[in-house]
Order: C-alpha cells, then structure tokens, then sequence
C-alpha cells in the first residue's frame, strides 16, 4: 500500500492544486495506479514564487547555527523514517529496496553535510593599499531559488537542491518529476517537522513545461538548478538568460568505461554488472559504452553475460530482487529500439533484447557484441539496461573514441597500473572519473559534468558555493 498523500506544499500549508487538476501516480513494477499528483496552475505557482520570496527574507537572517540546528533535526528525521521513505520511492521509481533504503540515507548525510559545511561560509580580509581602509570580501546566499528533479534518484536528486540551498541560507522551489513525488513530500514533511520556517521550502508539481516556463521567468528567483537531459537543461538556460539567473546544469551522460589490458577481470566485471543493470540503467553515470582491450574482449564479455544472466529481475518490494523495470512503458519502445538498429548494422545479441513478460515495464537485461560504430546506442544516451562491448588495441585509440561524443558526465577506467589510471584520468573528458571502481557521488564530494553534460557541481563545499554569491566591502575610517 502507497502511504503518502501527494500535495504541493506552500507558504507552509500541504493542499492540491487549486483547480484539483491532477495525474496519476503509476507504480513501474505493476502498473496499479498509487495515487494522484496535483498539477498547479499559474495561481498556485504566484504563491509559490510569493512565498519564497517572504521566506528567504526570513532565512537569509537566521544564523549559520541556527540554519544548522535546524537542518540536523530534518536529517535526523529522514534516517529515522528511511524504510519507509524507501518503500515509497521503490513504489513509484521501481528500483529495489537495496538501492532505495541507501538512497534515503544518502538524503540524510547529504542534508548534514550542508548543515555542517553552512557553518564554515568564510570570507577574508585583503590588505588594502591605502592606510585607515579596510577590505572584505564576504560570501552571501544568492536569493530564492528554482529548481528542478528528475525521477531516477527521487531521493538525492531532490536533497541536494533543497539542503544546498538551505545550507547556504536560500529559499527554494523545488519541482521534483511527477512520476516520483511522494520521496520529496516524504522529506519536506521532515524539513517542516524540523522547524524550518514558511515559505523557506515550497515544493510544486505540474505540466513540466508550464512550471518552468513560468517560474524561470520571475525575476524572484536568483538561481536555477536541474537535474535532467541535455534537451532540457539548453531550453531552461535560454529561458534564465532572460532575467540573467545563475545555474547549475547536471545534464546527460554517455560514459566510457576502459578496460585495460592488465586490469583485474574478475573484478572488472562484478563491478561493472552492478554498475550497468543499477536501477536498470537510469543512471546518469551508468556505463553505457565498454571498451575492452582486444586481449581480454572474449573472456570479459562471456563472464558479463554469465553474471548478468543470473540478475534477478522483478517487483523491487520483492526479497531478492536486483533490477527493477524501467520508469514508463514508453521507455520499453525506446530499448527496443536500440537493439533493433544495432542489430540491424551488425551487432549480436549476446544477452536478453527484449520486454520481459507480465505486468510492469520490464526489459530484459541486454549484452551487445560486435556493435558497429554508426550505431545509435552509441552516440545517443540509452538510459536503460543495455550494454554494447566494444574491443580496442591502442591507448590513443580508445581516448579518441572515449572522447568522441559532446557529453562529458562521468567516465572510468579499470587497470592496475598507477601510472596508466593516472594518464588516462588526465585524457578523459569529463567532470567524474572512476578508477577500479564506480563511486563518483558522495555529499562531500563535487559531481557535475562538462561539455553537453552541463556545468556547475553539487555536493562538497563547491555544491554550497553554487547557491552564494560574492560580495566586496571596503570601509574607510574617518
């Protein structure tokens, strides 16, 4: 059973749109509807704006501690609540609850960190030229903020937004996606529990492109941040060009993963069949293109399909359950595509290919071989349970082909060689890079992409300094 009344929350106060315009909630895994998500219109979203305003007037004055007081009882809150903020988010994500319950305790450190980091906000003082003057340099929140989630991570995509910009002493909007919104309801019920004034968090739904349309567009706001496509994040920053708002991107990704020639294979391939078939494969970081040294190609890509044929595939509320479906039907259509282009142009299916039976959005986990290089899956981003093995020789072959694409997210390398890990983290062109293994995300540490992958970073002191602008003081006593 769904457990989570789904409401816009504004000015302080849980209520539905204001014409009951709404959308169903569907879980992924059945297809049952779970409930129904309020669509706000153009009154709700003036409130919204409204509110934000009058609460960062508020917010922007508490102190450093007092921000911190508060933000440490809502951490507190959604530890203690992760099973069940868990269980929502694998309802409507479909993920299983082995990734969902970390995902929420993810959402908790995070939330400390920039409660403890908004405490070190430092400026400085530079000596001046002139006797009897005195120069500061301070750091000061950036205003109300917008932004905006995407439903592969209802959890941390959400958290960082709302506990940056909290840190830093911001108001916020925060439009999660509609298909995952009882994670967010879940965890701002935690930040109103915890004290946090009106106004100072307010969360809407919507038609997407209403919402961001019209609230990109007031000049309340100061700062935009999103999480979610390419295809998005350039209309959203034409749109803050408009009132010259500051952004954060964290767009799309195609990452390389290189197998070295003297990498440990065994370890290799456990690891990147956790990787790739992690929540399916909406990952903005999952690997999506292996590039195997010919010596090792053969034995690597016969023990991925071994270990990706026993995955166990289902209900994510299910025991056991290690990869759940994908997000909507419509995204079925989408794999399909995939395999049938590239298989068209040549490459084998070694692996799955297919929906998988029965009710939910399914698909079966996919192994590629010998997929040509004009095929689709590898310049457009799959999102999904796909993995197309490609073989290389040469070192500058496999960077050139690494870096082909305008995407530049994450990207990673297995080799047991520390000089090879080092030049080959130099050469890759991308904001993340993982050597040996895949954990690139950890609220004290920058994520955020390159090129057409965005730019800007979340989590770490940078993630905070996203949400701050500078500002220059200098006195002179008379």
């Amino acid at each position: 059973m769904y457990e989570e009344k789904i409401e816009l929350l504004i000015d302080g106060k849980w209520r539905q749109a204001s014409n009951g315009a709404t959308r169903d909630l569907v879980n992924p895994a059945t297809g049952e509807v779970l409930g129904k998500v309020p669509l706000s219109t153009d009154q709700d979203l003036a409130e919204a704006t409204a509110a934000a305003k009058r609460g960062f007037a508020v917010w922007k004055n508490r102190t450093a501690q007092q921000r911190y007081e508060i933000l440490m009882r809502a951490a507190a809150l959604i530890e203690a609540r992760k099973e069940a903020i868990g269980r929502l988010l694998t309802q409507e994500n479909g993920k299983p609850l082995g990734e969902a319950v970390p995902e929420v305790q993810f959402a908790a450190d995070a939330t400390r960190w920039y409660a403890e980091e908004g405490k070190r906000v430092y400026g400085r003082i530079i000596p001046a030229r002139m006797p009897n003057v005195r120069q500061m340099s301070l750091r000061e929140p950036v205003g109300p903020v917008v932004a905006f989630a995407a439903w592969n991570f209802p959890a941390s995509n959400v958290i960082r937004k709302i506990s940056g910009a909290l840190g830093a002493g911001c108001s916020i909007v925060v439009k999660p996606a509609e298909e995952t919104p009882g994670t967010a309801v879940a965890m701002a019920r935690c930040f109103q529990e915890a004290g946090l004034p009106d106004g100072v968090l307010n969360v809407v739904f919507g038609v997407p492109d209403h919402v961001s349309s019209t609230l990109v567009a007031s000049p309340v706001f100061r700062k935009i941040t999103l999480t979610g496509s390419t295809a998005v994040g350039k209309l959203l920053q034409k749109r803050a060009a408009e009132t010259l708002k500051t952004s954060t991107m964290e767009l799309g990704g195609h990452a390389p993963v290189i197998v070295h020639e003297d990498a440990d294979l065994e370890h290799a391939v456990k690891t990147l069949v956790a990787a790739k078939f992690r929540n399916a494969g909406q990952v903005c970081t999952s690997p999506t293109r292996f590039f195997i040294h010919e010596s090792l190609y053969e034995r690597f890509a016969a023990g991925f399909v071994e270990l990706a044929s026993k995955l166990v595939v289902g209900n994510g509320l299910e025991a056991g359950t290690q990869m759940g479906p994908m997000i909507a039907e419509r995204r079925l259509a989408v794999m399909e595509g995939f395999v049938e282009d590239a298989v068209s142009k040549g490459a084998k299916v070694a692996l799955g290919g297919k929906r998988a039976s029965g009710a939910g959005f399914f698909f079966q986990p996919t192994v590629l071989t010998q997929v040509p290089a004009n095929a689709r899956i590898l310049s457009e981003e799959p999102f999904g349970p796909i993995a197309p093995l490609l073989s290389f020789k040469e070192f500058d072959e496999v960077i050139e082909r690494a870096n082909s694409l305008p995407y530049g997210l994450a990207s990673f390398c297995f080799t047991r060689s520390v000089s090879l890990a080092a030049k080959t983290e130099a050469a890759l062109d991308a904001g993340l890079v993982g050597v040996n293994h895949m954990a690139v995300s950890t609220p004290e540490t920058p994520f955020g992409g390159v090129n057409e992958s965005g730019f800007g970073s979340e989590s770490g002191i940078e993630g905070l300094e996203a949400f701050m602008r500078t500002k220059f003081v200098t006195e002179f006593a008379l």
